[in-house]
């Protein structure tokens, strides 16, 4: 008990001499360090650092180490403009680490109505870059709800222009490609400051109730595109092999009918020079043909008898041989 009466004797005697030295040194040392805290800063190599001085821009930094004015009055907020971002639309990848990234229902944003009344679940992914800081942060008021929304407008405006049919089987890309070229054109009319780079459609089914039918719609729809398919490989088989057929047959038909021609074209220039030797000397040009015509009939003859005017009856003549016309049989 002593002891503690004479330390607390001691206080009073001690503070007088070490509050004075400590005081100032431990204030200097708190300021020193706030001012080094608040007055240099990294920016990250993906981004870009905007500066407001009291709250009105000032200037926009690249990414590395700067310096600022301390104590509050200026500010800076970093904005990845080179890291691409997306926005989740009716599903969400677990471990997000972006905010903007994730709806508030991804549920309702799903359900949609087609342009035939039926439902449909779509889910889609908007990529986007932020490509001017200054308008991202003070053109718009929260531009990632902003473009959220204006997305999720675009594909129920596209969707419900659609059959279902369309939106599940052979309109995707084309959905796709509409959706990204409007978003594209709001973004840049409310000066949202991004760029959007690609949309793309994940899953997109009929609500959970309907969906074993329209399976079995689907697998019907696959045989059919399946037996045509097929019928249009046997035509494929089945066309090639008759028209070459038809062809060679047309090309017979043509070599058969330059043979005619050519041989037609042969007779009638014999002829023409017959004729012509025979307008020369009609006499022996009828005698020689008569006996060259006499000698390629009578020895396929089996019996000959020859007729002459000056002959008054008809007699039996001996078999001829080829050796009497000067002709090897």
């Amino acid at each position: 008990m002593s002891d503690s009466k004479n330390i607390l004797e001691f206080i009073p005697d001690a503070l007088p001499m070490t509050l004075p030295k400590s005081v100032p040194l431990l204030v200097l040392g708190i300021v020193l360090i706030i001012t080094a805290t608040t007055t240099f800063y990294t920016i990250p190599a993906e981004s870009e650092g905007i500066v407001l001085r009291f709250g009105q821009y000032f200037e926009k930094v690249p990414s590395g180490l700067h310096a600022k004015l301390p104590f509050g009055v200026d500010s800076v907020y970093e904005v990845p403009t080179q890291r691409q971002q997306k926005l989740e639309f009716g599903f969400f990848t677990p471990g997000f680490t972006n905010t903007d990234q994730v709806g508030d229902d991804p549920k309702l944003e799903k359900s949609m109505v087609t342009g035939d009344l039926n439902a449909a679940l779509v889910e889609w992914i908007v990529q986007y870059r932020i490509t001017d800081p200054e308008k991202y942060l003070f053109d718009v008021r929260d531009p990632a709800q902003t473009l959220r929304d204006l997305s999720e407008a675009v594909m129920r405006e596209v969707v419900g222009d659609r059959t279902v049919d369309e939106i599940i089987t052979i309109g995707r890309q084309e959905i796709e490609e509409t959706v990204l070229l409007r978003t594209r054109e709001l973004a840049e009319r409310y000066q949202l400051g991004v760029s959007i780079n690609q949309v793309q459609l994940k899953n997109v089914n009929p609500p959970e109730p309907v969906q074993p039918s329209f399976n079995e719609v689907n697998r019907a729809q696959q045989d059919r595109e399946n037996a045509i398919n097929l019928a249009n490989g046997e035509y494929n088989k089945a066309v090639p092999r008759v028209r070459g057929e038809a062809d060679q047959k047309i090309r017979a038909a043509e070599g058969y009918r330059f043979k005619r021609v050519n041989e037609a074209e042969g007779d009638v220039s014999a002829f023409n020079q017959v004729f012509t030797e025979y307008l020369k000397a009609p006499d022996v040009t009828r005698s020689r043909i008569y006996f060259e015509t006499l000698g390629e009939v009578l020895p396929q003859a089996r019996q000959q008898v020859i007729v002459d005017d000056s002959v008054q009856q008809i007699m039996p003549m001996l078999p001829f041989n080829a050796k009497v016309f000067g002709e090897t049989k």
